[in-house]
């Protein structure tokens, strides 16, 4: 058994950009945090952006897996996944991750939709092989950090900092193939390792 995940790789040139809005980020709302609060900041060469967590699966469906989504994605066209805002989930004032993503505005039209009906043929592919299908809407976002204490205080610090309301530009992410991730826990955090890479057309 293995632990996995689909993604999305990032290049090196966002991830650079992602490790400054991170720094920003860290200068702006680290001097209004409490002590009690706990922030993990996602190291910027692990940030990915996930199509489906698969958690634990049997090593033998790894090329069943690689087939079905060839067959499902193999014929579709890349889409670029604008990076204009930062948001925190679940919500701005009471935050548990702090994202990089899409503004509204995108998440409304069609390239948004091309991503979705995207992701509905890999989650249909992946629940051919036995895999639960995610109830909640897939919504396309870099997870820059997590909180694991302090939420409250964090949210406070976000809305004097007034980071969520200004718009960023970090170009686009290209969807142009998915990659199957193996997740090991380590003392010293996840290690991830590229099993396979299916690829779209190009747009």
């Amino acid at each position: 058994m293995i632990r996995a995940f689909l993604a999305v790789e990032l290049s090196q040139e966002l991830r650079a950009e992602l490790a400054l809005v991170q720094q920003e980020l860290k200068h702006r709302i680290e001097p209004e945090l409490k002590r009690e609060t706990r922030i993990s900041w996602v190291q910027p060469a692990k940030i990915h952006l996930t199509i489906k967590f698969l958690g634990d699966m049997d090593e033998q469906v790894i090329e069943p897996l690689r087939i079905a989504l060839e067959q499902a994605i193999g014929n579709r066209t890349a889409v670029h996944v604008l990076l204009e805002r930062l948001g925190a989930f679940p919500r701005p004032h009471s935050p548990r991750v702090m994202w990089v993503g899409p503004s509204e505005n995108w998440e409304k039209g069609a390239e948004a939709r091309r991503i979705a009906d995207i992701h509905d043929a890999i989650e249909q592919a992946c629940e051919g092989l036995g895999f639960l299908r995610e109830s909640k809407p897939f919504s396309p976002h870099l997870t820059l950090a997590r909180i694991k204490m302090g939420e409250r205080h964090v949210g406070v610090a976000l809305a004097k900092s007034g980071v969520l309301d200004r718009p960023i530009s970090l170009g686009s992410l290209p969807v142009e193939s998915i990659v199957l991730m193996k997740s090991e826990l380590k003392p010293t955090g996840s290690v991830y390792t590229k099993l396979w890479e299916v690829r779209m057309r190009a747009g």
